[in-house]
């Protein structure tokens, strides 16, 4: 049976147009129609009294670890399904699985798994594979393991993507060091997106990568050379660089609320992707919780290593928007930029992030308040709250 959709009185999103209550017909996985009011045949019908709901394209998640005690690394089916159907909480139809620094092995077992992995109609889809690592600064290492940080090697990263089954759509590396340069040409003649981060670059050399193709940050602020006014480092040619957009993790804890409200001036929305960085321990409750090999305590205060180094986050997608709202005051519009449309661009995902007939029927709708209330992941309602 076809699945068809009408969600009505609803007010509809994009990043580049007003918004305006009016209603959307989906039909078997793909928006078929948007308009003012529309009369048509359907098995289901949601309607949102006069624009009380609000519906974003469905959010997109560049970089994430885990969530409710999966992780990528676990390199499971298992895994990756308890990830993608737990992320449908929060307003995420679709996701990249991140890997980090670990041993070859234990990477390559991870990309292996992913490679057989199939999206199911009921979860958010896998997009592709973001590697975080190993190819990073030890100076900056954060919560990525040092003993299995390497150089960067061109030869390494394409046996990994033969065996991810060209499924690495991101890398995150540290472009200065040894290789790094000729690493970020190569990744750009193969399509895959490079962004800086656990990097000590200078501004100097923020500036060759973005020449060589790099086109993204890895969590501005956080893993980073920091600013100085002698020396702009990671934060200071990235907040000026056009050509890169940045990812920020909207938790208040990765960044103080006034450092968010600079990267928005500087950057504005068409520059900024508000990821999560979660691990396994996100929707679950405070305890200690494995990441590579690692203890983690999570409390009120976020997730941490013993040594006190943040280790990624138990932030949802859905509140990083709330708090990204309130902190700024950004629009409706603005805020689709930074939760799918601009990652959409950045992956090339020619059929995502956009509300638009023959677009994905990937959908988040939600409150006045930015509370999600349903999920429709490909046309199929995978979350009511």
């Amino acid at each position: 049976m076809e699945r068809k959709i009408l969600i009505s009185n609803v007010t509809i999103v994009n990043y580049d147009q007003a918004e305006f209550v009016g209603s959307i017909f989906l039909k078997d996985g793909k928006i078929e129609k948007v308009g003012k009011d529309l009369q048509v045949d359907a098995n289901e019908h949601l309607d949102g009294t006069s624009g009380e709901w609000v519906v974003f394209p469905g959010f997109i998640d560049m970089h994430i670890h885990g969530s409710e005690g999966f992780d990528t690394m676990d390199a499971t089916e298992e895994a990756l399904r308890g990830m993608a159907r737990s992320l449908v909480k929060e307003g995420t139809t679709g996701f990249l699985a991140t890997t980090m620094t670990q041993s070859i092995q234990a990477i390559e077992d991870a990309l292996e798994n992913i490679s057989y992995y199939k999206s199911n109609t009921d979860e958010a889809e896998l997009l592709g594979i973001h590697v975080e690592g190993p190819f990073i600064s030890r100076r900056w290492a954060g919560a990525q393991p040092m003993e299995h940080i390497i150089e960067p090697s061109i030869e390494q990263f394409n046996r990994w993507q033969e065996l991810s089954g060209d499924r690495i759509k991101q890398v995150t590396i540290a472009p200065e060091a040894r290789n790094g340069f000729e690493f970020v040409e190569a990744c750009r003649k193969m399509g895959v997106l490079v962004s800086i981060g656990h990097s000590d670059a200078t501004g100097e050399e923020v500036e060759r990568t973005a020449a060589l193709g790099a086109r993204q940050a890895t969590h501005l602020f956080n893993g980073m050379r920091p600013f100085h006014h002698r020396e702009p480092g990671v934060v200071g040619a990235v907040l000026l660089e056009e050509r890169i957009k940045t990812e920020l993790i909207a938790d208040f804890l990765h960044s103080h609320p006034d450092a968010l409200n600079l990267a928005f001036r500087l950057k504005g929305a068409s520059g900024i992707i508000l990821i999560t960085d979660a691990m396994r321990a996100k929707g679950l409750p405070y305890g200690d919780y494995d990441l590579g090999g690692q203890t983690v305590s999570v409390t009120e205060d976020g997730a941490h290593l013993s040594n006190g180094s943040l280790a990624g986050s138990v932030l949802t997608l859905d509140q990083a928007v709330r708090n990204f709202k309130k902190t700024t005051n950004c629009s409706l519009q603005e805020l689709v930029s930074m939760t799918s449309a601009n990652a959409a661009k950045q992956l090339q995902l020619r059929n995502k992030g956009y509300i638009a007939e023959g677009f994905d029927a990937d959908i988040v709708i939600l409150d006045q308040a930015l509370h999600v209330q349903k999920t429709i992941c490909r046309g199929s309602i995978v979350y009511h709250r």
